[in-house]
């Protein structure tokens, strides 16, 4: 499926991946089991090696309503962009160093944090700051490459099938203005 199917793009010089499934179409590339594996190993290295992890994630929404989400090369699904909180870094400064590195967005503002989340699928100490970012400059996003494989604005009711759970659950809380819930 074209750009031209998935609507038009607001934003001209993000790149939108040209074979974005919809709702829907089993088009979603599955992950590997070599791929997987070193996610696990991975996910072990951070349990071991720091006492608790913190990430960070974004949902951003363009003038249009539409939500930003990204698919990894590493993992099943399209999710909100994001990722881990290095030493010496405020959430903040790590959910816009994310941004760039894997969408080409800039945030011109502050983002406004939604919810602190606890992880339990990657274990008992893993935590996830989830911010809105509404203002906000595009680059070029060089896209795909060895993390990212695609990403796209996309309409709340015309998300990728592919779409991860606790994705759907903070665009819902955001966009209905319902409570977050404790756990992602």
């Amino acid at each position: 499926m074209g750009v031209g199917e998935m609507g038009e793009n607001k934003h001209k010089e993000l790149h939108i991946s040209p074979n974005t499934p919809l709702e829907g179409t089993d088009d979603a590339p599955t992950t590997s089991a070599r791929q997987r594996m070193l996610l696990r190993l991975l996910h072990l290295w951070a349990r071991m090696t720091r006492g608790m992890t913190f990430g960070v994630r974004a949902v951003v929404i363009n003038a249009e309503g539409d939500i930003l989400l990204l698919r990894h090369t590493y993992t099943p699904g399209w999710q909100l962009p994001g990722g881990g909180v290095e030493i010496g870094e405020t959430a903040e400064e790590s959910l816009t160093r994310e941004l760039v590195e894997e969408t080409a967005i800039t945030p011109l503002g502050p983002p406004r944090l939604h919810g602190l989340f606890l992880n339990m699928r990657l274990g008992r100490r893993d935590h996830v700051a989830v911010y809105v970012v509404r203002d906000f400059s595009t680059g070029i996003a060089a896209v795909p490459n060895r993390e990212i494989a695609e990403l796209g604005f996309f309409k709340p009711d015309a998300l990728p099938a592919q779409t991860t759970p606790a994705t759907r659950r903070r665009i819902v809380e955001i966009l209905h203005g319902a409570a977050p819930a404790a756990q992602w």
